[in-house]
């Protein structure tokens, strides 16, 4: 079982009061509302006892006497009280449930600012598919929870607190007979709990494993339509779709026994009560209007009773859900801003690697002793087999890792002693795998940048070659991209993203294998583009092609995560070592 699933699974305690004290801080900016519920929910209660003991007085007072002015006032009376029940019951439901959408507004906030302080090492751990469900289904049940469970959960208490304290007044002999089965009633509610706990789980862990198998197959569709696989992936889908409907129906099972058994036991009560009951009223010890009073109290109080055992199942999703939440806003970003960072009003571009180690794992090295130097303004490419650490070289540059040894310095200066977000603005990284949002084609070369005007889009756009495909789009350059960029090919990605880089005009250029997925022709406009794009800048070049880079001032070889060259291209030929290999071995046919 992988982490994501064993996290799914978490069922935790029905009631965590660590846990429960986080959540209801989230309450505390609308505690106002809170009380008021809180009071309706008195008011409701009281009002709730009062039927019952109007009907004891209806019976007693003005029907046995038959009394008819007397019994219209008790009618109005009712009337009004069911009236006044329902505009507070209206009332309390609806302060809950915005209390209930404000705090999970907010707390989504909280979450999705979380997870964009995080570092990328998180989310290399993290799967795309836990992180939404937090910041969706687990949210959306702790307003379950607080709508309609903790909130509630006072009302339900009130109810049955009201409800005994009134039998005991009525008829305190009455009342113990009614509570006889009591015993009964809790031991099938500890019955129903403990089945319930498992089949709750059943039902996360299968969620779990059904929404795992539909990301992966939904993202890797291609490789299974490609290798007629969706038979396959059907079965397997049947198989896991099919458990998770057995754990459902078992849930099921439980709750259609224990919701008949809690009636016939409140059946058993109401007998009880008519066979005793009957027998006082036959002495003259109690009246009619008693009698039926006590029938309507009983029938009340298991009411709250099965709203309770609702209400139990709704707290342990609740709790599950919460732990995974904190679990989640607890977790610190790995790379963090320094106290007291170093303000940078501007830059002149010199990078220098000092010593540098690094490993994602802590278990092996990806970088060792990397020591390089680029000058403000040079070109300086990094060439080397897969693996050999190109791209963990940028990753360090833009600090979404921090080294285990060594430095790396901008103008002399530590990067960890900058904010990451001002290091980044003077920062423009071009990568293989162009990502472009939904939107339109202004919208991603500015990405919501206000102080950019559209004429910089236009321009950058052109000074890219980038204009030539915009201008034939049917909407130019307010035309849709769609998911990911599925409108464009690869090509006009990567011009795309040069005019992004362009438009935020960087100090220190970063191209990540930016030309080694594109056809000759559309290579022929980004070769184009780079060079133009190049000028007056520190760039660093990682790239597959070796023919565009030749016009670098230096080439860095790197293998094994060491530096094992540097030189121009024409040195490093005559060398005739590992640059020399790698240039033979693509240019040999």
């Amino acid at each position: 079982m992988d982490q994501y699933q064993a996290e799914e699974e978490i069922v935790g305690k029905a009631y965590d009061a660590r846990l429960m004290r986080r959540l209801l801080k989230y309450l505390v900016p609308y505690k106002l509302y809170v009380i008021i519920s809180i009071i309706l929910l008195l008011l409701i209660s009281a009002l709730q006892l009062v039927g019952p003991y109007l009907t004891k007085i209806a019976i007693d007072r003005y029907i046995v006497t038959q009394n008819i002015s007397g019994l219209s006032r008790i009618a109005l009376i009712f009337l009004a009280v069911l009236i006044i029940t329902f505009f507070l019951r209206y009332l309390q439901i609806y302060i809950m449930q915005f209390v209930g959408q404000k705090v999970m507004f907010d707390m989504r906030m909280k979450l999705f600012s979380h997870l964009q302080e995080m570092s990328l090492s998180f989310f290399d751990k993290n799967p795309v598919g836990r992180l939404i469900t937090r910041l969706t289904n687990d949210v959306e049940v702790l307003n379950e929870m607080l709508t309609s469970g903790v909130i509630a959960i006072f009302g339900d208490i009130f109810s049955l607190v009201g409800i005994v304290i009134v039998m005991l007044w009525l008829d305190f002999r009455l009342a113990l007979v009614s509570f006889a089965v009591l015993p009964l009633l809790i031991y099938a509610t500890i019955l129903f709990r403990q089945k319930v706990r498992k089949s709750y789980r059943a039902i996360r862990t299968r969620i779990a494993r059904i929404n795992a198998f539909l990301q992966e197959s939904i993202v890797g569709m291609a490789i299974i339509q490609i290798f007629n696989r969706e038979k396959k992936n059907f079965g397997k889908f049947k198989e896991l779709n099919y458990h998770y409907l057995e754990a459902c129906l078992q849930s099921i099972f439980y709750h259609a026994i224990f919701h008949p058994l809690v009636e016939i036991i409140g059946s058993v009560a109401i007998a009880l009560i008519v066979w005793y009951g009957g027998g006082q009223i036959l002495k003259g010890a109690l009246t009619f209007g008693a009698l039926v009073a006590f029938i309507q109290y009983v029938e009340r109080f298991y009411h709250p009773i099965r709203d309770l055992s609702e209400k139990y199942t709704i707290m342990q999703s609740a709790m599950a859900s919460s732990e995974r939440i904190f679990k989640l806003l607890d977790t610190q970003a790995e790379v963090k801003d320094p106290e007291l960072p170093l303000s940078i009003s501007k830059i002149q571009g010199k990078i220098e690697f000092k010593d540098v180690w690094f490993a994602y794992n802590d278990k092996e090295d990806v970088l060792c002793d990397i020591s390089f130097c680029v000058q403000p303004g040079e070109k300086v490419a990094i060439v080397g087999a897969t693996g050999a650490g190109k791209t963990s070289i940028i990753s360090l540059l833009a600090r979404f890792y921090d080294p285990q040894k060594g430095k790396i310095l901008i103008d002399g200066r530590d990067i960890r002693d900058f904010r990451q977000k001002e290091l980044r603005r003077y920062l423009g990284i071009v990568q293989q795998d162009v990502f472009l949002f939904s939107g339109t084609i202004e919208d991603n070369i500015k990405l919501g940048e206000n102080k950019i005007s559209f004429r910089q889009v236009e321009e950058s756009a052109k000074y890219v070659n980038a204009d030539r495909f915009i201008e034939e789009l049917p909407q130019g350059y307010q035309e849709d991209v769609r998911e990911r960029g599925s409108l464009l090919s690869v090509g006009q990605k990567q011009l795309l993203s040069f005019a992004r880089a362009l438009v935020f005009d960087p100090k220190i250029l970063i191209l990540d294998e930016a030309t080694s997925s594109v056809d000759t022709e559309t290579e022929i406009l980004i070769q184009d583009a780079l060079a133009k794009l190049l000028q007056h800048r520190t760039s660093i070049v990682i790239a597959h092609r070796l023919s565009t880079i030749k016009g670098v001032d230096r080439i860095i070889v790197m293998h094994g995560g060491r530096i094992r060259e540097s030189g121009t291209h024409q040195e490093l030929m005559r060398k005739k070592e590992i640059y020399y290999r790698l240039y033979q071995m693509q240019y040999q046919f």
